[in-house]
Formats: structure tokens, C-alpha cells, sequence
């Protein structure tokens, strides 16, 4: 039987959404990383600028009224860039 190792990271029990959407940017972060002999340097730069900045303000951001709608267009923001949504995984095709 496969055993798991438990994240290090703590998570936040105040705003336990906070720690889903951390996960999403870092998705992000890792699909730039494999996209980066495509983009230029200063490119790459700006973008894990930005993911850096979201990722350390998710659990302020987690507490807006709006936090849904705002966390979800930066998303997509994003996913203009790394096009992570129209990537499939092959373990997970029919």
C-alpha cells in the first residue's frame, strides 16, 4: 500500500480556500518554468514577480467579499500566459 507524506506547509485555518488557490498559482509557477526556453527572460521575470506577489497576499485577498470572482480573473490572467488550462494530463484522458 502507497504511503503519503503529509505537505509541511501549514494550512490555514482561518481561510482554508486560501491554501486551494495557492495551489492553483503554484501550477501556474511550475507550467512557466517548463514554458521558459519560449518566453524571454524579462518576461519570466514579470510573471513570477506577480505569481510571487499573489502568493503571499492569498490569505488577504481569501477575505474579500469578492474574493472568489477577483482570485478566479487573476486565474485567468494567468492562464492567458501559461495557457495551463488547455494542457491534459495523459493519466487523466479517457
Amino acid at each position: 500500500m502507497p504511503r503519503f507524506v503529509p505537505d509541511s506547509r501549514p494550512i490555514s485555518a482561518q481561510h482554508p480556500i486560501a491554501e486551494f488557490y495557492r495551489e492553483e498559482f503554484l501550477k501556474h509557477q511550475r507550467c512557466l518554468q517548463r514554458q521558459r526556453p519560449y518566453y524571454s527572460e524579462s518576461a519570466i521575470t514579470d510573471v513570477e514577480a506577480a505569481l510571487a506577489k499573489i502568493i503571499n497576499t492569498l490569505e488577504q485577498l481569501a477575505t474579500q467579499d469578492n474574493a472568489p470572482q477577483l482570485i478566479g480573473s487573476l486565474l485567468k490572467q494567468f492562464d492567458v500566459v501559461t495557457g495551463l488550462s488547455s494542457w491534459s494530463d495523459p493519466k487523466h484522458t479517457h
